[in-house]
């Protein structure tokens, strides 16, 4: 499988990271991108004591990302949302394991951005994969 590599050879910025995710939400197929318009991505070092808390873990360092908002399954017409849906990125967690593994960044980002949207859809790992997959291949199909 060809894949285009990231242009980062250094630590990018919280911006950087928010722009590659930002593009990597426009990749994923339109029939799920409609129902995330409007979901806000933020970028943060790491996650909060309140999140590790709740979370359960061990280390900030073991959470790349993370969905907050209620689950489309869970919402109505009625339904008055209280905060907004976030998508929240863990840049150093996020950068440790780009050095770790030396996948390409742009790529994890993306792994990272595809999955916390399948929570908010109540997708399966595999119908995660199944869609990470297809964008992967229209890439392959891009000039």
């Amino acid at each position: 499988m060809r894949r285009r590599r990231s242009p980062f050879t250094r630590p990018p910025s919280p911006a950087d990271i928010e722009t590659v995710a930002r593009e990597a939400l426009a990749s994923i197929p339109a029939a799920l991108r409609r129902h995330v318009e409007g979901v806000v991505i933020h970028v943060e070092a790491f996650p909060d004591d309140e999140t590790c808390a709740e979370m359960e873990l061990d280390s900030p360092w073991d959470l790349l990302g993370l969905y907050r908002g209620v689950a489309l399954p869970e919402k109505s017409v009625a339904h008055a949302p209280q905060d907004l849906d976030m998508i929240f990125l863990y840049r150093e967690p996020i950068l440790a394991y780009w050095c770790e593994t030396g996948e390409d960044l742009t790529h994890l980002i993306r792994h990272v951005l595809i999955h916390e949207v399948g929570h908010h859809f109540g997708l399966s790992d595999d119908d995660m994969e199944a869609i990470e997959a297809q964008v992967d291949d229209e890439d392959d199909d891009r000039p």
